[in-house]
């Protein structure tokens, strides 16, 4: 019932019946979703331009990170706030790697760092998916001796998922419910074979043909999955992107991605606030700052 409870309030009072989901199952013992909010940092630790993660030094970051977290707590006391790092472990590059994936892996050494990082905070850790001609088949299971760790979580890009073998960032890529659905599922066996709470699944989009099929996209309690509205831009872009392509088809669990410097490019050059972001239908319960 208190699982019920918090995700009616979470859809904020939305009437059209999508809000909240009414067929999924109660999560495992553990979920951390609905009942906190994530708000994470994400990059990538090679590159400043990747995200605010491998911008600043740990101590560094962390101060700001503590700034968001502090801030989301004060605007929702009634949801507590884990802190998390969302690193890109697998980059979808504009030139080739020796096998052709055009998808860059990053060294376990570096994999290890953002993990030392999050431990500074108390941080979960999500690792995420570029493939670029490579597939979620082939690069999740490259992750699995992290992804048994109680703390580690998966992210996948159908931005740089090129299944028409485009080049990565020359165009928008994307998924199928099927690919969205390996991942869940490979994350549930993980799951139910090493005894762990439930693992996050973030799915970013911010077009309509990044995901494709969603209705296909199964649901599992062991696994808990967001949809991340991953646009850059000014607000009233970034409100219709969330509206068209995350609140009009439902999955689950809703994120928003704020970008420090991209959504300030256009005028007004403004960042949403949390307080804005509470007002949206559903309110995002995983928030990421780029």
């Amino acid at each position: 019932m208190a699982y019920r409870n918090k995700l009616e309030a979470i859809a904020n009072g939305d009437t059209t019946g999508r809000w909240p989901i009414k067929k999924q199952p109660y999560p495992l013992k553990g979920a951390i979703l609905p009942f906190n909010r994530i708000v994470a940092y994400y990059g990538n630790l090679y590159s400043k331009k990747m995200g605010v993660l491998g911008e600043y030094p740990p101590k560094e970051l962390w101060k700001k990170l503590n700034i968001e977290v502090k801030a989301w707590e004060k605007i929702d006391p009634s949801t507590p706030v884990q802190p998390a790092i969302h690193y890109i472990a697998a980059v979808g590059q504009g030139i080739p790697m020796k096998d052709g994936s055009y998808c860059k892996r990053m060294p376990n050494s570096q994999i290890d760092s953002a993990l030392a990082i999050a431990k500074m905070g108390n941080a979960i850790v999500f690792l995420d998916l570029q493939v670029g001609r490579s597939n979620v088949q082939k690069e999740v299971p490259a992750l699995e001796k992290y992804l048994k760790m109680p703390q580690v979580h998966l992210g996948i890009d159908p931005e740089f998922s090129m299944k028409d073998g485009s080049v990565p960032g020359r165009k928008i890529g994307t998924m199928d419910a099927s690919d969205v659905n390996f991942c869940s599922e490979y994350l549930a066996k993980i799951v139910r074979e090493n005894n762990l709470s439930p693992k996050i699944l973030i799915v970013h989009r911010f077009t309509q043909g990044m995901i494709r099929n969603y209705k296909n996209i199964k649901l599992h309690p062991e696994v808990q999955i967001v949809m991340n509205m991953d646009g850059w831009g000014e607000p009233v872009l970034k409100h219709d992107t969330y509206r068209q392509y995350i609140y009009k088809e439902p999955v689950q669990f809703t994120g928003f991605k704020l970008f420090y410097k991209n959504d300030l490019r256009k005028a007004p050059h403004i960042m949403l606030t949390p307080a804005d972001l509470m007002r949206l239908k559903p309110q995002p319960i995983y928030i990421q700052y780029q």
